[in-house]
Protein backbone atom coordinates (compact mmCIF):
# COMPACT_ATOMS: atom_id res chain seq x y z
CA UNK A 1 0.00 0.00 0.00
CA UNK A 2 1.28 3.42 -0.98
CA UNK A 3 0.50 6.16 1.48
CA UNK A 4 0.81 9.80 1.50
CA UNK A 5 1.99 11.75 4.95
CA UNK A 6 2.18 15.26 4.94
CA UNK A 7 3.47 16.82 8.57
CA UNK A 8 5.68 19.95 8.90
CA UNK A 9 7.36 19.13 11.96
CA UNK A 10 10.72 17.27 10.38
CA UNK A 11 11.31 15.34 13.12
CA UNK A 12 7.48 13.59 13.27
CA UNK A 13 7.89 13.43 9.64
CA UNK A 14 10.88 11.40 10.07
CA UNK A 15 9.64 9.20 12.54
CA UNK A 16 6.04 8.82 11.12
CA UNK A 17 7.90 7.93 7.85
CA UNK A 18 10.38 5.62 9.08
CA UNK A 19 7.30 3.61 10.66
CA UNK A 20 5.13 3.33 8.25
CA UNK A 21 8.24 2.15 6.25
CA UNK A 22 9.07 -0.67 8.22
CA UNK A 23 5.29 -1.87 8.70
CA UNK A 24 5.70 -2.41 4.94
CA UNK A 25 4.25 0.54 3.80
CA UNK A 26 5.46 2.86 0.24
CA UNK A 27 5.85 6.06 1.88
CA UNK A 28 5.73 9.76 0.24
CA UNK A 29 6.09 12.79 2.36
CA UNK A 30 5.53 16.65 1.98
CA UNK A 31 6.32 19.19 4.77
CA UNK A 32 3.52 21.49 3.77
CA UNK A 33 -0.02 21.80 2.44
CA UNK A 34 0.83 23.02 -1.11
CA UNK A 35 3.07 19.78 -1.74
CA UNK A 36 0.72 17.77 0.03
CA UNK A 37 -1.88 19.55 -2.65
CA UNK A 38 0.43 18.55 -5.39
CA UNK A 39 0.99 14.86 -4.91
CA UNK A 40 -2.67 14.20 -3.63
CA UNK A 41 -4.39 15.14 -6.49
CA UNK A 42 -1.53 13.48 -9.24
CA UNK A 43 -1.44 9.97 -7.21
CA UNK A 44 -4.26 7.94 -6.54
CA UNK A 45 -2.93 6.70 -3.25
CA UNK A 46 -4.37 4.40 -0.57
CA UNK A 47 -4.32 6.60 2.52
CA UNK A 48 -3.27 10.26 3.57
CA UNK A 49 -2.10 11.03 7.09
CA UNK A 50 -2.37 15.08 7.34
CA UNK A 51 -1.63 17.19 10.42
CA UNK A 52 -4.00 20.39 10.70
CA UNK A 53 -0.95 22.96 11.11
CA UNK A 54 0.81 22.98 7.95
CA UNK A 55 1.87 26.01 6.91
CA UNK A 56 0.67 27.37 3.06
CA UNK A 57 -2.26 25.33 2.89
CA UNK A 58 -3.61 24.23 6.36
CA UNK A 59 -4.75 20.28 6.79
CA UNK A 60 -8.56 21.25 6.74
CA UNK A 61 -8.24 23.17 3.73
CA UNK A 62 -5.83 20.89 2.32
CA UNK A 63 -8.67 17.59 2.37
CA UNK A 64 -11.46 20.01 2.01
CA UNK A 65 -9.96 20.84 -1.40
CA UNK A 66 -8.70 17.04 -2.08
CA UNK A 67 -12.55 15.97 -1.73
CA UNK A 68 -13.57 18.82 -4.39
CA UNK A 69 -10.83 17.11 -6.60
CA UNK A 70 -12.49 14.82 -6.77
CA UNK A 71 -9.84 12.29 -4.42
CA UNK A 72 -11.83 9.50 -2.64
CA UNK A 73 -9.01 7.61 -1.04
CA UNK A 74 -9.23 7.30 3.02
CA UNK A 75 -8.06 10.79 4.71
CA UNK A 76 -6.81 10.87 8.56
CA UNK A 77 -5.89 13.89 9.78
CA UNK A 78 -3.40 14.85 13.29
CA UNK A 79 -4.14 17.31 14.99
CA UNK A 80 -2.57 19.02 18.40
CA UNK A 81 -5.59 20.40 19.26
CA UNK A 82 -8.12 19.47 21.90
CA UNK A 83 -11.37 21.48 20.72
CA UNK A 84 -13.91 19.25 20.05
CA UNK A 85 -14.83 21.53 17.48
CA UNK A 86 -11.76 21.06 15.25
CA UNK A 87 -12.27 17.62 15.11
CA UNK A 88 -15.39 17.99 13.91
CA UNK A 89 -14.30 20.68 11.37
CA UNK A 90 -11.73 18.07 10.11
CA UNK A 91 -14.73 15.23 9.71
CA UNK A 92 -17.18 17.84 8.00
CA UNK A 93 -13.88 18.66 5.46
CA UNK A 94 -13.91 15.28 3.99
CA UNK A 95 -11.41 13.28 6.61
CA UNK A 96 -12.48 9.72 7.24
CA UNK A 97 -10.93 9.71 10.96
CA UNK A 98 -8.82 12.00 13.45
CA UNK A 99 -6.11 11.61 16.04
CA UNK A 100 -4.92 14.02 18.35
CA UNK A 101 -1.36 14.74 19.30
CA UNK A 102 0.33 13.38 21.13
CA UNK A 103 -0.47 9.90 20.22
CA UNK A 104 0.70 6.37 20.09
CA UNK A 105 2.36 5.10 16.88
CA UNK A 106 0.26 1.59 17.83
CA UNK A 107 -3.19 3.63 17.71
CA UNK A 108 -2.04 5.61 14.46
CA UNK A 109 -1.13 1.99 12.51
CA UNK A 110 -4.80 0.34 13.98
CA UNK A 111 -6.56 3.21 12.95
CA UNK A 112 -4.73 3.54 9.40
CA UNK A 113 -5.05 -0.43 8.63
CA UNK A 114 -8.99 -0.36 9.43
CA UNK A 115 -9.12 2.34 7.15
CA UNK A 116 -7.55 0.51 4.43
CA UNK A 117 -9.61 -2.50 5.17
CA UNK A 118 -12.38 -0.10 5.23
CA UNK A 119 -11.81 1.10 1.65
CA UNK A 120 -10.58 -2.34 0.22
CA UNK A 121 -14.45 -3.65 1.05
CA UNK A 122 -12.94 -5.36 3.73
CA UNK A 123 -13.77 -5.53 7.20
CA UNK A 124 -11.80 -8.72 8.69
CA UNK A 125 -8.15 -8.23 9.75
CA UNK A 126 -7.40 -11.18 7.62
CA UNK A 127 -7.62 -12.22 3.60
CA UNK A 128 -7.44 -16.13 2.92
CA UNK A 129 -7.20 -17.36 -0.67
CA UNK A 130 -6.92 -21.54 -0.34
CA UNK A 131 -4.23 -22.16 1.89
CA UNK A 132 -2.78 -18.59 1.58
CA UNK A 133 -3.26 -16.50 4.39
CA UNK A 134 -2.52 -12.63 5.34
CA UNK A 135 -2.78 -11.07 8.45
CA UNK A 136 -3.07 -7.44 7.67
CA UNK A 137 -2.17 -6.06 11.24
CA UNK A 138 0.65 -7.70 11.32
CA UNK A 139 1.81 -7.96 8.11
CA UNK A 140 2.39 -11.53 7.56
CA UNK A 141 1.71 -14.28 5.18
CA UNK A 142 1.22 -18.02 6.16
CA UNK A 143 0.92 -20.95 2.98
CA UNK A 144 -1.05 -24.18 4.98
CA UNK A 145 -0.04 -22.36 8.24
CA UNK A 146 3.64 -21.90 7.88
CA UNK A 147 4.99 -18.44 7.83
CA UNK A 148 6.52 -17.51 4.42
CA UNK A 149 9.07 -15.30 4.26
CA UNK A 150 8.60 -12.45 2.17
CA UNK A 151 10.96 -9.32 1.59
CA UNK A 152 8.72 -5.83 2.22
CA UNK A 153 8.24 -5.11 -1.59
CA UNK A 154 6.96 -8.92 -2.10
CA UNK A 155 4.62 -8.45 0.53
CA UNK A 156 3.29 -5.38 -1.12
CA UNK A 157 2.73 -7.01 -4.11
CA UNK A 158 1.09 -9.73 -2.57
CA UNK A 159 -0.93 -7.71 -0.28
CA UNK A 160 -2.36 -5.20 -3.32
CA UNK A 161 -2.93 -8.38 -5.66
CA UNK A 162 -5.29 -10.13 -3.02
CA UNK A 163 -7.16 -7.30 -2.28
CA UNK A 164 -8.45 -7.46 -5.64
CA UNK A 165 -9.14 -11.06 -5.76
CA UNK A 166 -10.13 -12.03 -9.50
CA UNK A 167 -9.24 -8.65 -11.08
CA UNK A 168 -7.12 -8.05 -13.13
CA UNK A 169 -3.74 -5.14 -11.70
CA UNK A 170 -1.61 -3.98 -14.65
CA UNK A 171 2.27 -3.74 -14.02
CA UNK A 172 1.12 0.15 -13.91
CA UNK A 173 -1.28 0.34 -11.46
CA UNK A 174 1.10 -2.22 -9.06
CA UNK A 175 3.59 0.36 -9.81
CA UNK A 176 1.59 3.22 -8.77
CA UNK A 177 0.02 1.74 -5.42
CA UNK A 178 3.25 -0.27 -4.07
CA UNK A 179 6.26 1.99 -4.35
CA UNK A 180 7.26 5.28 -3.80
CA UNK A 181 9.38 8.14 -5.70
CA UNK A 182 12.31 6.56 -5.15
CA UNK A 183 11.57 2.84 -6.84
CA UNK A 184 12.51 1.66 -10.00
CA UNK A 185 10.04 2.26 -12.31
CA UNK A 186 10.98 -0.47 -14.84
CA UNK A 187 8.77 -2.90 -15.28
CA UNK A 188 11.28 -5.87 -15.28
CA UNK A 189 11.14 -5.72 -11.83
CA UNK A 190 7.36 -6.13 -10.31
CA UNK A 191 8.16 -9.26 -13.11
CA UNK A 192 10.90 -10.65 -10.57
CA UNK A 193 8.53 -9.73 -7.78
CA UNK A 194 5.70 -11.93 -9.32
CA UNK A 195 8.40 -14.75 -10.09
CA UNK A 196 9.68 -14.88 -6.60
CA UNK A 197 6.18 -14.54 -5.16
CA UNK A 198 5.32 -17.47 -7.38
CA UNK A 199 8.09 -19.66 -6.06
CA UNK A 200 7.73 -19.20 -2.59
CA UNK A 201 4.28 -19.70 -2.26
CA UNK A 202 3.31 -22.21 -4.69
CA UNK A 203 6.70 -24.13 -4.88
CA UNK A 204 4.85 -27.38 -6.84
CA UNK A 205 3.32 -25.13 -9.02
CA UNK A 206 0.00 -26.69 -7.99
CA UNK A 207 -2.22 -23.70 -6.99
CA UNK A 208 -1.30 -21.37 -9.16
CA UNK A 209 -2.17 -18.34 -7.75
CA UNK A 210 -0.88 -15.37 -9.58
CA UNK A 211 -2.13 -15.67 -13.06
CA UNK A 212 -0.81 -13.30 -15.80
CA UNK A 213 -3.11 -12.41 -18.16
CA UNK A 214 -1.40 -11.57 -21.64
CA UNK A 215 -1.14 -7.64 -22.19
CA UNK A 216 -2.98 -6.97 -19.13
CA UNK A 217 -1.44 -7.81 -15.94
CA UNK A 218 -1.69 -10.12 -13.37
CA UNK A 219 -4.51 -11.69 -11.60
CA UNK A 220 -4.72 -13.14 -7.46
CA UNK A 221 -7.01 -16.53 -7.99
CA UNK A 222 -6.53 -19.87 -6.67
CA UNK A 223 -7.57 -22.95 -9.48
CA UNK A 224 -9.87 -25.26 -8.43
Amino acid sequence: MRILIVEDERLMLERLKEFFSEEKYAVDTAEDGESGWFLGAEIDYDLAIIDVGLPKIDGIQLTSRLRKHGVDFPILILTARGLWQDKVEGLEAGADDYLTKPFHFEELKARANALLRRANGSASKELQEGPIRIDLSAKTVTLNDQLVDLTSYEYRTLEYLMLKPQQVVSKTELTEHLYDQDFDRDSNVIEVFIGRLRKKLDPENKIKPIATVRGQGYKFVIDD
